[in-house]
């Protein structure tokens, strides 16, 4: 078994879930550690990945609409991926894949057409509030601004509580 600070040196453990007194572990802390662990760095969506992703704590889904069969798809989450890593905890990086029948359901939420892929989608659960991004190609850094315009502008509309002054 592995010490604390050995397991901390391993990146085993993040920073936040430091060991205090060698003994205690805060248990929300643990537990959400896992939440977002136990999810994969990119989840294509079908009818069984749905229900998790729906009932996850991660409440901003950020959507990559695109052709599998396309000869660009491997490249294109490969930068998707590279992205997801940069927002893991915070932001549920899911495929939809536009050649299922099914998907056309959720393409349609989010008004896109096929000829308008390949696309991003973010959307926010608890408000539904959502942003749509057509893509000529996929970058990490065009992911990134656009999952960073959207967090931001949240932000501003709710302010966490420690960002809030009092008068």
């Amino acid at each position: 078994m592995l010490s604390p600070q050995k397991a901390q040196d391993c990146q085993l453990i993040p920073p936040d879930l430091e060991l205090t007194d060698g003994k205690k572990i805060d248990a929300t802390k643990m537990s959400r550690f896992i939440q977002i662990n136990e999810l994969r760095m990119v989840t294509e969506y079908n009818p069984v990945t749905a229900i998790g992703l729906f009932n996850s704590t991660v409440q901003t889904h950020l959507l990559l609409f695109t052709d599998k069969t396309s000869q660009e798809h491997m490249e294109r989450v490969h930068r998707y991926r590279e992205a997801a890593e940069l927002f893991r905890g915070k932001i549920l990086f899911v495929l939809v894949d536009s050649n299922v029948k099914g998907n056309e359901r959720v393409m349609s939420f989010f008004n896109l057409k096929k000829s308008q892929l390949p696309a991003l989608a973010i959307f926010h659960t608890p408000d539904e509030e959502q942003d749509v991004l057509p893509l000529g190609e996929v970058t990490v850094e065009r992911v990134q601004d656009f999952c960073n315009g959207f967090l931001e502008r949240k932000q501003k509309v709710n302010p966490s509580p420690e960002e809030k002054t009092e008068l």
